[in-house]
């Protein structure tokens, strides 16, 4: 607490994506789109799922989960980035900077046991399909979503355990849009070497072991699937692979970012765009394109939607 006394930097200056203002018009535009795209896309599952009783089983219900997790993940910073793009003054209080690293590591931290769930999910229906009702009861999924959020509070608060009381009394200017925890810590007037073992430690090393458990986990499923010749399996297959297509997007670039905190690529921030606002984009896509249950549920509550509008404005 002795060292939060010695800070005198009140706000921090986020450098944002680039300094040309044409290009600032460009991503405002772009980045509008994608981020309302992926809004939409994700709220759109969510309401599929806990509306359309086919969908009411442990896969999709932590699907939904996922959809909600990637909503939120995408709007952490992302509202806040686009409207930096139309100022010239970028500037983030320090609470909130700490806001943003703690939500960051919340629902990153959720979002890899909700993808382990899945996992875990997908072994069970594929290598013990006559035990799967049994095993992923709807105890046991709501047990799954609750230890995601309980796992991301604790990751998050241990991120920012020492992070909130390091003195920043020099300079304030963060090379990204947003708060990152490895760009952040650098500005601290002490030697933050071992914070920065630490977080290798708790976000780095703890996103690769989860990569490789995941790895493993899809691959003994898929050597399950490839023994199988029926539709059915044919489904499994296709299931797990969109699932696989997620991890990776997910993982590699945390992975990248965080287990080299002391080195600043210049890719750093193509990743850090990519996991917080493409990912969260792309994962509606992958499952609704890959998905047929799921594309036409979608089908039948916009066909209920309209009929309901259409009704509504009968005189």
């Amino acid at each position: 607490m002795a060292w939060s006394n010695q800070s005198v930097v009140t706000e921090f200056i986020l450098q944002g994506l680039s300094s040309s203002w044409e290009l600032q018009i460009f991503y405002f535009l772009f980045f509008s789109l994608v981020y309302i795209a992926t809004v939409l896309g994700n709220l759109l599952i969510v309401c599929t799922v806990a509306s359309e009783p086919r969908l009411h089983s442990p896969m999709y219900f932590l699907l939904g989960n996922l959809s909600f997790i990637d909503m939120s993940l995408a709007s952490f910073a992302t509202p806040k980035m686009i409207a930096d793009f139309l100022s010239e003054y970028k500037a983030i209080s320090f609470e909130g900077c700490i806001t943003q690293i703690f939500f960051l590591h919340l629902l990153g931290g959720a979002e890899i046991v909700l993808l382990i769930s899945m996992s875990f999910d997908r072994y069970v229906a594929i290598c013990k399909p006559l035990r799967y009702l049994t095993i992923m009861s709807r105890r046991m999924c709501i047990g799954l979503v609750a230890l995601s959020w309980i796992v991301g509070v604790f990751h998050a608060l241990s991120q920012l355990a020492f992070t909130v009381n390091l003195p920043f009394c020099g300079p304030n200017e963060v090379d990204s849009f947003f708060c990152d925890l490895p760009l952040v810590i650098k500005l601290a007037c002490v030697d933050t070497y071992i914070l920065g073992v630490f977080m290798i430690s708790t976000s780095g090393l703890f996103s690769l072991v989860c990569f490789i458990l995941l790895v493993i986990s899809y691959t003994v499923i898929l050597v399950t699937v490839r023994q199988r010749s029926s539709g059915g399996s044919s489904k499994a297959l296709s299931t797990c692979t969109a699932h696989f297509t997620v991890v990776t997007l997910f993982f590699g670039p945390c992975i990248f970012i965080y287990v080299w905190p002391f080195t600043n690529f210049p890719i750093d921030k193509v990743l850090s765009v990519f996991y917080t606002i493409f990912t969260p984009l792309l994962n509606p896509v992958i499952y609704t394109l890959r998905n047929k249950d799921v594309k036409d549920s979608m089908k039948k509550l916009g066909s209920r939607v309209l009929k309901s509008s259409k009704t509504g404005h009968k005189p």
